[in-house]
């Protein structure tokens, strides 16, 4: 990406007067997904309590739910390659649908492996829905400016976010009765007897599965509203033009900067998970029950937000690849603050990270993608599927934290280990976009 270009972007319109209503729409898919990312995170301490599971085992839950996005994102692009952004985005909110409403009858037979099968196939919809929109946006306009439009609508995903976190804080973690507490601060769940544990087991899935279901009738009406609305077709893709997959695959894999974008995404994902799933754990360590320490989860979001904003609107006049690179410097020292600070301190460093990873996913999506021209399809593929960092990590970290003490930290500390190089693989990608690729 070159300076020049990255420099004429400031004085380029946006989004431009003909995008408008269908960037508006699109861009509330990201807010939709967003809700599901971050209300699902948090279930991984639920389950891990109601099903009296090991944190490891729980971690399964961001598996099932990032691992969604590894195997459909590549038939998403093949689809829309073929056919048409608009087909993409209504067969991803019908998956959506299905794997949300899913989740009554997992309740009803009180089986973990149905509510992964159902978060499996809810983010079979999130895929089509990522690899549609991402590029989508990137293509309503001039080119020059697609890296902030792309942050822009991104923006809109945190508040999606924030509400799911509110929504499990306030109508989920805090009505689960297997959470509750005695005065010394000790789990009473764990010394009931299996008659009790049962009806409360019975109780808290139905607590669990009452706000997915809801989501899955709120997707349905999306649906029908994009279905009859006329979305315009793009230069850049949705227009029936097919490309092969083995070509447009080639050209990517010789492509340096893409792919080593593709690498970034993978571990820019795997760290924002890893954060925002185990900080439940970090403050859970501290004292605080699973609702006390999901509020700090929407302070860290509300900073991810309000970053979010605020760098992107830097970015005009500051080269994207700069901001990612000093970005994930700052996500580098404030993780190193959370393995080496024992107490609140650290658990502060975990919450002022998300500031650090506002403009991650956006700017190295919109980095890698620049110039790909008729590959775009299939690149943002390759970029959605690395989505699956959030699914291979989660589970490491929490093999970690079952050990309690390593290396004379508490294991919720040392874990973070991951998280730090996450961080070390963005800082050398924005590094060498700056460097090495700066021409491309």
């Amino acid at each position: 990406m070159t300076t020049q270009v990255l420099d004429k972007s400031s004085q380029q319109q946006v989004v431009e007067k003909k995008y408008l209503v269908p960037f508006i729409l699109i861009t509330s898919l990201f807010a939709l997904w967003g809700f599901a990312n971050d209300i699902t995170n948090p279930m991984v301490a639920a389950f891990q309590t109601v099903m009296e599971i090991p944190a490891s085992e729980a971690a399964l839950v961001q598996f099932a739910f990032y691992g969604g996005y590894g195997t459909m994102a590549i038939p998403a692009a093949y689809f829309i390659s073929k056919y048409s952004y608009k087909a993409g985005i209504l067969i991803g909110l019908g998956l959506y649908a299905t794997g949300a409403l899913l989740f009554y009858p997992a309740a009803k037979y009180e089986l973990f492996i149905f509510f992964l099968i159902s978060l499996y196939i809810l983010t079979f919809g999130l895929a089509f829905l990522e690899t549609t929109a991402n590029p989508y946006i990137l293509s309503m306009g001039d080119e020059q400016t697609a890296t902030r439009r792309l942050n822009f609508a991104q923006s809109f995903n945190p508040l999606g976010s924030i509400t799911g976190m509110f929504i499990a804080s306030n109508f989920v973690l805090q009505y689960l009765d297997s959470d509750k507490r005695d005065s010394t601060g000790n789990l009473i769940f764990n010394t009931l007897p299996n008659a009790q544990k049962a009806l409360i087991k019975a109780h808290d899935l139905e607590v669990i599965r009452n706000p997915y279901v809801i989501l899955g009738f709120v997707v349905i009406a999306i649906f029908v509203v994009i279905a009859f609305y006329k979305m315009p077709k793009t230069k850049t893709g949705g227009d029936g033009n097919y490309v092969r997959f083995s070509d447009s695959a080639g050209r990517l894999f010789r492509n340096a900067k893409y792919r080593e974008g593709v690498i970034a995404q993978v571990f820019y994902v795997g760290a924002q998970i890893m954060c925002w799933t185990f900080i439940i754990q970090y403050a859970g360590r501290l004292g605080f029950t699973k609702a006390e320490a999901q509020n700090y989860n929407i302070i860290a979001m509300a900073l991810f937000i309000s970053s979010r904003f605020i760098s992107t609107a830097i970015m005009k006049y500051l080269k994207a690849d700069l901001m990612l690179t000093l970005f994930a410097l700052g996500g580098f020292i404030s993780i190193l603050g959370v393995i080496f600070i024992d107490g609140i301190g650290g658990l502060y460093c975990l919450i002022s990270t998300s500031v650090f990873m506002s403009l991650m996913f956006p700017t190295i999506y919109g980095i890698a993608l620049y110039g790909l021209k008729e590959d775009s399809s299939y690149g943002a593929a390759g970029l959605v599927m690395a989505i699956v960092g959030g699914a291979l990590m989660p589970p490491l970290q929490g093999v970690i934290i079952d050990q309690e003490v390593v290396m004379g930290l508490p294991a919720v500390n040392a874990s973070f280990i991951l998280p730090l190089i996450c961080f070390v693989v963005i800082g050398l990608f924005g590094y060498r976009t700056m460097t090495v690729h700066k021409n491309k």
